[in-house]
């Protein structure tokens, strides 16, 4: 005999973060999933958000008719926030009493590494009384997946990012301009280095490149300029520079003031959204070529938000549909706290205590790894300043011919930047 719908166990399901492509598909899949193992499903609504105030009304059962096509939509039919529920103790009181009065047995959170950080809080303060599991999901590709698996919605973040620039590459060939396009990646390059590879755009500038702690911006400026000064060389005056807008962060505070007036989200990270980083960097790199005698017409461009609610391409489809199912499966089975990970099409949990920071206590990031043959292929498709560009004089000569310095001023300038490679 079937179990009365309010004896079922329940499992609850919700959506922290920036929005990325797939989002749906992984809550589809483990609805149904749920459902056909016989629980009952809960979405809630905004994140944490409702659940930190105290506020359990914000949520509705999900049904298979209710979800089995939705995968192929962008967005998240529960919402999302970036609502930390760990900054007091009154919402951390909130969010478990609610998911108790809910009878929630399970909980599966999708985000990125702020919402595993607060689902790694919730399944301690739990102690057991809740099994909970988290999708991990960022177009900045960026969490630590064994074997670089990539997190969901980053491929597709690539794909409509490669278009998008591809139209910014005519353009600027059919101008005769340069356009300095933003990318998202808060602290990772992945987005920013993906894109320009596979759009084969000029070149990309990455945090990751700077060894520096505090990074100025006159030499992230500088690299910007010697691609353009090589490209002059080479009888091309168009280009496209993708930057990740991770530069900010390693920014000195005193060079762009306001990093120390934006307001910042509930995890405590500058809003990098508020900054004009694309903006910034053309007014600079104009006036520095105009300081060296020479016009170049420059146009700033972001792209993000364009990215994030994309319907998924086929690969997050599939993606997501073996998360959602694979989160369930793991959680039924008696797993608790760890993320789930598809590893040689086997679903594998990564355990929250396994990819924390010691110095933080918050999940690892993954950082583009600069001394691999990827970043490699990358560079070596890239037009921008390298060593052998100083060290040819003939070719020196024309880059300084350009400007209003001699050939040794101009070694002397760009040294810095070619000195980034190892």
């Amino acid at each position: 005999m079937a179990k009365n719908p309010s004896e079922r166990p329940v499992l609850a399901i919700l959506v922290g973060g920036g929005p990325a492509p797939g989002i749906n598909g992984v809550i589809s899949a483990a609805t149904i999933e749920a459902r056909n193992q016989g629980l009952s499903v809960l979405g809630i609504e905004e994140g944490f958000r409702y659940l930190a105030e105290g506020d359990g009304n914000h949520m509705r059962e999900l049904t298979i008719p209710m979800v089995s096509r939705i995968h192929f939509l962008g967005g998240s039919i529960l919402y999302t926030s970036r609502v930390n529920p760990t900054k007091s103790e009154e919402a951390m009181s909130n969010v478990t009493r609610i998911l108790e009065e809910k009878r929630v047995r399970y909980l599966v959170t999708i985000g990125g590494d702020d919402t595993a950080f607060s689902a790694v809080n919730v399944a301690r303060r739990m102690e057991g009384r809740i099994s909970v599991a988290h999708v991990p999901k960022t177009i900045d590709n960026d969490l630590p997946l064994p074997g670089f698996a990539p997190t969901f919605g980053y491929e597709t973040a690539r794909h409509v990012g490669v278009n998008l620039v591809k139209n910014l590459m005519e353009d600027a060939r059919t101008t005769r301009r340069w356009v300095f396009v933003v990318s998202m990646g808060r602290q990772a390059g992945h987005l920013a280095l993906g894109i320009c590879l596979a759009a084969g755009a000029t070149l990309a500038v990455i945090p990751e490149e700077f060894q520096v702690r505090e990074l100025g911006l006159d030499l992230v400026g500088r690299a910007l300029e010697g691609a353009i000064l090589k490209r002059l060389a080479m009888d091309r005056r168009d280009g496209v520079a993708v930057i990740a807008e991770g530069i900010l962060e390693r920014l000195k505070p005193d060079e762009i003031r306001a990093l120390k007036e934006a307001a910042k989200d509930e995890h405590g990270h500058i809003r990098l959204s508020e900054i004009d980083l694309a903006s910034t960097l053309k007014k600079h790199v104009t006036q520095s070529l105009k300081g060296l005698g020479l016009n170049v017409r420059i146009v700033s461009n972001n792209i993000g938000y364009e990215l994030r609610c994309a319907p998924p391409i086929p690969f997050d489809c599939e993606y997501t549909r073996n998360l959602g199912y694979g989160v369930v499966r793991f959680l039924l089975a008696g797993g608790t706290g760890a993320m789930v990970t598809l590893q040689g099409g086997r679903i594998v949990p990564v355990y929250f205590e396994d990819i924390l920071d010691p110095r933080t206590g918050k999940t690892r990031v993954r950082l583009v790894e600069t001394d691999t043959e990827t970043y490699e292929v990358a560079r070596k498709y890239m037009i921008r300043l390298e060593r052998e560009d100083l060290e040819d004089q003939a070719f020196l000569g024309k880059m300084a011919s350009f400007t209003n310095l001699t050939p040794q001023e101009f070694y002397e300038r760009y040294k810095p930047v070619v000195e980034l490679r190892k």
